[in-house]
């Protein structure tokens, strides 16, 4: 086994989650088989009782865990399904050791830092290592490990130093270490500055890590001069200092590490076989160059309530733009408060209201993203209003699904009060209701998390036909507490608002069609979670092609474009996302007809 370790430096976003998968892109590229660890520093169990503003979204595995969002980006990067202890917390090893202490397994010693966490730590990253992710029994090659924070963060320090330790018990021809650092350009003098990154890797090599790799994260590319002068002041040659300047799309990033020969340092500092497959690196960089030419819009509204994050929506945003791209439009998304489509707010501050209200208006199609709780849930039920009247595409994930079964009650089936037992424990129509058996008093993990399957009820659905219409199910992720009313589901399958998928059991409501409109969806799982590049979700490509006008053509053609229409084809044996099969790549200027 191979050990990448990616550290960080200066400020944390840096960008070590995208350049961790970039790297393991390439890595795959090579033909090796690759997993991922995340690191989270902080004392919580997992993410999934973080507010969306203090990391982002909350991602969820098919095990049902609940993770940092950067396991997303090594799922759609990789193609690989990890599991929840790929994701490696303070409180998790904290917790693996007490839970230890108390059934006396450390033999009345002294339980400390050093050695009875740092070897907790070690353990942990040794055993989920060797965990296949790709689907077979393989046992992966090389992991990369994703170190979270800063160098120099005191609640990073245990992890540091069982890094420390690491390095020496795995052999080091067998431990790389990528410090991915900031290069800041002041504009009073625009000159790219380089005392940042030297004292960053000074403190690291002070903790006992010396950098293999540093990795120049900077908005404009650095000059050779800059590098040499790390390369001098850092003491590794001009070669091991990588640089990766901003870019408009994340599928630039393996291209341009690839570019400064990443692949043949890591062959040769970690004696990997194996050979680059330049064709995978170039299917990277075409779909990079693509989605830079591509000057057709499609407007999309977010109705959400997490809007001052954008990270918040992540995998939402990047489902969208996987979709966008498949049919050959650019994104553009407009993110817009719940709250701000309210009464309250047009009585409050009237140019915010009518502000929000212009923005929905202008959008081709309507996104209502799942969360909790009840603020801006009435905005969201003014937006579903609004797209069902207007018969604009309409798209509701989780609570989104929610609120679109409030709207009808309250304003087709006249149930005045109707509501979520969420917002109202005492409204005299619960359609929507909690689910005793997984809400157990604590919040974490209690919930009805991870991937299930929903079953279709009837052929004419046309979210079966987007999925592939001779499947009878579909496996999604979920991540809810609340659902449907089974007891209201007559009353609103008499007007034409349709569950056509349940769960195994035919007791919980999966998937939303309203009839008699161009695209009215709602679905109760998470489709985004399962989103990738060249392979869009179901769910969120129908809303684009609605949006764009083009969902009957394509579903009449059997779920193809017409010719004048760009874009996905089969190619050989290669897979921009890493899977081995014959699958999707991207060719330009090819017609549906050719890749027949």
């Amino acid at each position: 086994m191979k050990y990448i370790l990616v550290s960080g430096g200066v400020i944390s976003g840096i960008g070590k989650g995208v350049i961790s998968s970039s790297i393991g892109t390439i890595l795959k590229a090579c033909g090796l088989q690759v997993t991922a660890i995340k690191i989270d520093p902080y004392l919580n169990i997992d993410a999934g009782t973080f507010s969306p503003y203090e990391h982002g979204e909350v991602f969820v595995l098919d095990d049902g865990g609940e993770v940092d969002l950067d396991l997303g980006n090594y799922e759609r990067f990789l193609n690989v399904t990890l599991h929840r202890d790929n994701n490696i917390t303070t409180g998790k090893i904290y917790q693996h050791v007490i839970s230890k202490e108390r059934k006396g397994d450390y033999l009345g010693k002294t339980v400390q830092v050093v050695p009875h966490v740092t070897d907790a730590i070690m353990e942990w990253v040794e055993r989920v290592s060797k965990i296949p992710v790709n689907g077979v029994k393989e046992e992966p090659q090389v992991c990369i490990i994703e170190l979270g924070g800063t160098i120099g963060d005191i609640e990073g320090m245990p992890f540091v130093e069982a890094f420390r330790q690491f390095q020496f018990r795995v052999k080091p021809e067998n431990f790389c270490n990528i410090h991915v650092s900031l290069v800041p350009q002041p504009s009073a003098t625009g000159e790219q500055k380089t005392k940042p990154t030297q004292h960053s890797v000074r403190q690291l090599r002070g903790l006992g890590l010396s950098p293999d790799l540093i990795i120049c994260r900077s908005h404009s590319p650095i000059h050779s001069s800059v590098k040499e002068k790390i390369s001098n002041f850092c003491h590794v040659a001009p070669e091991q200092v990588i640089a990766v300047h901003d870019a408009h799309s994340i599928y630039h990033v393996p291209f341009l590490l690839e570019q400064q020969n990443i692949s043949s340092y890591f062959m040769t500092r970690l004696g990997l076989p194996g050979k680059l497959k330049h064709s995978v690196i170039n299917q990277w960089k075409n779909l990079a160059d693509l989605t830079d030419r591509i000057h057709t819009t499609v407007n999309i509204a977010l109705v959400g309530k997490y809007t001052q994050l954008e990270d918040s929506y992540a995998s939402v945003i990047k489902a969208l733009r996987h979709s966008a791209l498949a049919v050959h439009k650019k994104l553009n998304l407009t993110i817009i408060e719940a709250e701000h489509l309210e009464d309250e707010t047009l009585a409050k501050q009237p140019a915010v209201y009518h502000e929000a209200w212009k923005k929905l208006c202008l959008s081709d199609g309507v996104l209502v993203p799942g969360g909790f709780g009840s603020r801006g849930v009435e905005g969201k039920i003014k937006a579903v209003e609004w797209s069902r009247l207007h018969r604009k595409p309409f798209l509701g994930v989780c609570l989104g699904l929610q609120v679109a079964t409030i709207e009808f009650a309250r304003n087709v089936l006249n149930m005045e009060g109707a509501n979520s037992t969420e917002n109202d424990p005492d409204t005299p129509y619960p359609v929507v209701i909690d689910m005793p058996e997984h809400h157990g008093g604590d919040m974490g993990g209690t919930m009805r998390l991870g991937k299930r399957r929903t079953v279709f009820k009837t052929e004419n659905s046309v979210l079966r036909k987007l999925y592939n219409g001779s499947r009878d199910s579909v496996d999604e992720r979920h991540r809810h507490r609340y659902e449907v009313n089974p007891d209201f589901i007559h009353h609103f399958e008499e007007k034409g608002f349709n569950f056509v998928g349940h769960d195994t059991e035919g007791l919980r409501m999966e998937i939303m069609e309203l009839q008699d409109h161009p695209y009215f969806v709602g679905v109760q799982f998470h489709p985004e979670f399962l989103s990738r590049p060249l392979h869009p979700s179901p769910p969120y490509l129908g809303l684009i092609l609605a949006s764009c006008g083009k969902l009957e053509s394509f579903l009449k053609r059997g779920n193809k474009l017409s010719s004048r229409d760009l874009l996905i084809f089969s190619e050989d044996d290669t897979d921009i996302s890493g899977c081995e099969s014959a699958v999707t790549a991207v060719k330009l200027g090819c017609s549906v007809s050719e890749s027949a």
